[in-house]
């Protein structure tokens, strides 16, 4: 039955990953895990970071607020596909999907940020270590994450507020398991040339400036680090930033192997499957990254979960 739209607004439906009668049951299990297992991940470390004083550091200190991120991140659009599989709809509202893409690029641009200001904490630790607590003191960090805060909430406002300028039919099919921008920037029937400016312009932005930070920062931490004389001290340098390289390669490679594949080959199965990676496996794998890379954090860890197990 098709939906009605009684309200005169557009009615969105989300045509998910197959089409396939069969399929739907195995992505409802498949994401459900994947969901619980990026929520229960994330939370494990906010609470191994908050429960351990010797882990109340800046890079802990952000660390926790990446996972926090990622959980936000991953609820934007996991949550409305698993009830649209569990109902059997594919509808969402003009307003949700407006309020989805929002949301979505604001904890986008959140992660982002905050490994960038994670990149700048390595920086001051390997390149100014002896003025390390003096720099990234308490207050600057409460100040740097404030200020990704600002930057996200304001910086995702001029892309979703472009879109409520657009006119669509009264029923939209949309080739994705959510409201993803460009997606549903294709599906306009109004004159898209000014919204498509400012998605560009946001899109470079956000995305250039905060990377060049980060390619910054690592470029200073590699030419510090070759001028330490023994293979310890290099090792030593190189290990603490493992973790955070590891997260930032997999965020930045998913991020453009999903967005140049949606350039070449629009609305493809392929795009589709492709923003799995950075909708769901990243934010599900910074744990595991963290916690295995990361001696304090097992540790703690490891702590936590038998205390949780020996209350029970």
């Amino acid at each position: 039955m098709e939906p009605r739209n009684h309200s005169g607004l557009p009615v969105f439906l989300l045509l998910g990953l197959s089409e396939k009668p069969e399929i739907p049951s195995v992505l409802f299990g498949l994401f459900l895990s994947l969901y619980l297992v990026t929520v229960f991940g994330n939370l494990l470390i906010i609470l191994a970071i908050s429960s351990d004083s010797h882990l109340h550091t800046p890079m802990y200190f952000f660390l926790s607020n990446l996972s926090f991120s990622d959980i936000c991140f991953t609820s934007t659009t996991i949550p409305k596909m698993l009830l649209n599989i569990q109902t059997q709809s594919k509808v969402i509202t003009y307003a949700g999907c407006i309020t989805q893409m929002y949301f979505f690029t604001v904890f986008g641009l959140l992660d982002n940020l905050l490994l960038t200001a994670m990149a700048y904490n390595h920086f001051v630790a390997v390149c100014h270590p002896l003025h390390y607590t003096v720099i990234m003191n308490p207050q600057l960090c409460a100040q740097l994450l404030i200020l990704t805060w600002l930057i996200s909430v304001l910086g995702a406002l001029p892309e979703s507020l472009s879109m409520l300028r657009l006119s669509f039919c009264a029923v939209i099919e949309v080739p994705h398991y959510f409201c993803e921008l460009p997606e549903v920037l294709h599906l306009a029937c109004s004159d898209t040339f000014i919204t498509n400016v400012v998605l560009y312009i946001v899109t470079g932005v956000m995305g250039f400036f905060p990377l060049a930070g980060i390619l910054f920062s690592y470029s200073r931490i590699v030419s510090s680090v070759l001028k330490i004389s023994t293979v310890g001290g290099k090792y030593k340098a190189f290990s603490t930033c493992g973790s955070h390289l590891s997260v930032v390669s997999l965020f930045y490679g998913t991020c453009l192997g999903v967005y140049l594949s949606s350039t070449w080959t629009h609305a493809s199965q392929r795009g589709v499957f492709a923003s799995v990676l950075y909708t769901v496996v990243t934010p599900m794998m910074n744990p595991f990254i963290y916690s295995l890379r990361n001696r304090d954090m097992k540790r703690t860890l490891r702590k936590l979960l038998c205390s949780i197990l020996s209350s029970q």
